[in-house]
């Protein structure tokens, strides 16, 4: 990708030092960037890495010099087409924000710290398409303070290059340049502003209290800014009265390692700590916003929180800091190396540029310009484990198909739906929000699911048709993507149902007997494709995570099971009674415990607990939470299925376990006849004597159920794939 970076400046600075390291890895990996800033010390640093700069005076709010940076960056922006424009920093951030209503660009910012949230400050603010934010506090601010939504803020880190900054670099040449000498040395790196330079400041006055409890001892500060000059006046005065150069301040610098790498002991915090930390460096947590002192292992969980900037603690007094500087040069040798060791191992595991690298690309992913933009309306966001399957198997078939296909999905839960598989949501009953997405996609997904029944209610049918409708009524190309079809009573559904079907663009189905109900209601194309449903493409999770949820369950290990699955359904108690019937016979005569799953638990959760007070021998439920890919993992360890859900059967199909049905729905037993696998019986007229004869036969002929199962399963997975390829032909018809 190419990226673009907006920022105020690159003098030194922890964000502007974030940004260099970030860019620079990024080109090491192959990415082209291009930098937008008022320039600085480091810009010589990027351009040597093959880096483009631009400068515009983005570091100021008057107008005059918003203007100005406004035509930089469209100008830039134009010429350069990136994939992504990240900016860092609120000016920025708004100016980018501005350009984006008009050129359209994937855009995404970085929150380093809190700001000021009234008055024009607050209207400055613009936080893109996608934030990443440098510490759990600063997303919480995000949230809170500017409403962002959760799912739009990535938490990343501010990287360190380890090698860079190594106990392994020496800081000899900069205690010969500076006249160092021997003496312990106390470090200090920070952009000296009247905001920031609190530590710097009190350094400098506690330099004679330090030099009488360690003589000799000298104080290294380095960076620039508004107060450097006033600073630097005043650390002349403290030298002088002192009669020796106890104070040395250098001004901007690049070598920053080099320069820590001098140093004994470090005051600062952000990432000038983490480097120091990094370089093994024992380090004193104090700066502007707070003071958290010396860092050792007990502090970890409360640096990281802030991003070791010490904002949940008040600022240091001179006294508090001189006595923390003197208990941490008093501490032994090999306590202080300990501590830096420490550091170091903290910076290694948690703080890596690398990984700080994957955030960003990871984030640009979510935001990039793709090829094709498509709509996915179903019954998502309802914690249905079939639903859910059914999603995030389309999204797993997409991405490994193209990955030039974004997705935002229709979802009664977008926050659920985006926690769970990452990608883009919005409540599926805005209006608005769904005539929006609409307008800007390029094609519709009805599906996968049965979507198109009156079974459940004539309003469900009457909200997936207004969406195909909505998006017909926009040029939009539709596709009914893997759907089961029916029943459909009602005539006047019917009718609509044969009237969207006719104009969709693409019709794909999961099994034969929705062609059958099409052509039933006198749908006439030729071009219906029966390929399978779409969890057949899904993997799912390690063994070794079923074999934990069936300990979690109380199963001893390696013991053979059957896997019920029943759901809430009006007068079920006779059907209960003769299930629990059948279970029991499975266990003492085929030697079967019997463990229920929930798929939906808000729904199955009574009626299973139904059964099992029907039965006489005992059994077993999982109710801890599962993802479909968990329940796949739990099912392909079961010796026999027994389900009303349709999608426990497809699991156990997608898993090549025998399964009988216990049919409720018309669509149940098309795909128990789809499978060749048999019913236990009707759910409204159970014969618990008949259920137990079909299971005793079907365990008479396992082995050839067995084998029968396997080989449909793998064909229906390699017809799964079709309605990616399908879908894809589809997009690059309608981009023509």
């Amino acid at each position: 990708m190419k990226i673009l970076m907006a920022t105020m400046g690159l003098d030194i600075g922890g964000a502007e030092t974030h940004i260099v390291e970030l860019s620079k890895e990024l080109q090491k990996r192959g990415h082209q960037v291009v930098v937008v800033s008022n320039g600085g010390v480091y810009v010589p640093e990027i351009t040597a890495a093959g880096i483009r700069h631009y400068s515009a005076p983005l570091h100021r709010r008057s107008l005059s010099d918003m203007r100005r940076s406004i035509a930089v960056l469209r100008e830039v922006i134009g010429t350069e087409r990136p994939d992504v424009v990240h900016a860092h920093a609120r000016i920025p951030a708004f100016l980018c924000g501005r350009l984006q209503r008009s050129m359209g660009f994937p855009f995404v910012t970085s929150c380093h710290g809190v700001y000021q949230v009234s008055g024009v400050l607050r209207l400055l603010s613009n936080w893109g398409d996608r934030t990443l934010a440098v510490s759990e506090d600063i997303r919480d601010y995000l949230i809170h303070q500017y409403q962002i939504p959760p799912q739009h803020i990535t938490l990343t880190i501010n990287g360190i290059d380890t090698d860079k900054f190594s106990p392994e670099v020496s800081g000899e040449t900069v205690r010969r340049e500076l006249g160092l000498g021997d003496a312990p040395v106390i470090g200090h790196v920070s952009r000296l502003d009247a905001e920031t330079a609190l530590a710097a400041r009190q350094l400098i006055e506690n330099a004679p209290a330090l030099d009488r409890a360690f003589p000799g001892i000298r104080i290294l500060i380095v960076g620039g800014g508004a107060v450097y000059e006033e600073l630097s006046t005043r650390a002349r005065e403290v030298n002088q009265a002192m009669g020796r150069d106890c104070l040395v301040l250098t001004g901007p610098r690049t070598d920053v390692n080099l320069l820590v790498a001098a140093c004994d002991l470090f005051v600062g915090v952000s990432r000038a700590a983490l480097e120091a930390m990094s370089a093994c460096k024992p380090v004193v947590l104090s700066g502007a916003q707070g003071h958290t002192g010396l860092f050792t292992p007990g502090l970890l969980d409360k640096a990281v929180d802030t991003n070791f900037c010490c904002r949940t603690d008040p600022t240091a007094t001179q006294e508090q800091l001189l006595s923390d500087l003197t208990a941490a040069l008093s501490l032994p040798q090999d306590t202080r190396k300990e501590l830096g060791n420490y550091g170091r191992s903290v910076v290694q595991q948690h703080y890596s540029v690398h990984r700080m690298t994957d955030d960003c690309l990871s984030v640009y992913d979510q935001v990039r310009r793709r090829r094709h933009r498509v709509v996915m309306s179903g019954y998502y966001g309802f914690s249905n484990a079939g639903d859910d399957a059914i999603l995030e198997s389309i999204q797993q078939a997409i991405h490994e198909a193209s990955d030039d296909v974004a997705v935002t999905v229709l979802s009664n839960d977008p926050e659920l739906t985006h926690a769970q598989y990452g990608m883009d949501a919005i409540p599926r009953f805005r209006v608005w929000k769904v005539f929006s997405a609409l307008r800007r996609s390029d094609a519709l997904l009805s599906g996968g699911g049965s979507l198109l029944q009156d079974t459940t209610s004539t309003r469900s049918l009457l909200y997936y048709l207004a969406v195909i409708r909505c998006a017909q009524w926009l040029g939009k190309p539709v596709m009914l993507y893997a759907n089961g079809i029916g029943p459909v009573r009602r005539p006047a559904n019917r009718r609509r149902v044969k009237k969207v079907v006719e104009r969709a663009t693409l019709v794909t189905l999961r099994d034969h007997s929705s062609a059958r109900e099409l052509a039933d209601m006198g749908v006439d194309r030729p071009d219906l494709y029966v390929t399978a449903d779409p969890v057949f493409h899904l993997s799912p999770a390690p063994e070794a995570r079923g074999r934990e949820l069936l300990q979690a369950a109380g199963l001893a290990p390696g013991m053979p099971f059957v896997a019920v699955s029943v759901r809430d359904w009006p007068d079920t108690e006779h059907f209960c009674r003769e299930l629990a019937r059948l279970c029991d016979h499975l266990r003492r005569t085929h030697g079967m415990e019997v463990l229920f799953l929930l798929m939906q638990p808000s729904r199955d959760r009574t009626a299973a607990q139904q059964v099992r007070q029907f039965m006489k021998e005992p059994s077993f439920l999982l109710d801890e939470p599962c993802t479909p890919r968990e329940l796949m993992a739990v099912l392909g360890q079961a010796r026999l299925c027994l389900a009303m859900r349709l999608h426990t059967l497809i699991f156990a199909a997608r898993m090549a376990v025998p399964s009988m049905g216990l049919v409720y729905d018309p669509k149940v037993d098309s795909y128990l006849r789809e499978l060749d696998l048999p019913a236990a019986g009707y759910v409204d007229s159970f014969d618990g004597d008949e259920a137990i004869r079909r299971a005793d036969a079907m365990m008479a002929e396992y082995g050839d159920v067995l084998a029968r199962l396997r080989q449909k399963s793998a064909q229906l997975t390699q017809d799964a794939r079709e309605n990616e390829r399908l879908l894809l032909e589809m997009l690059e018809q309608h981009k023509k």
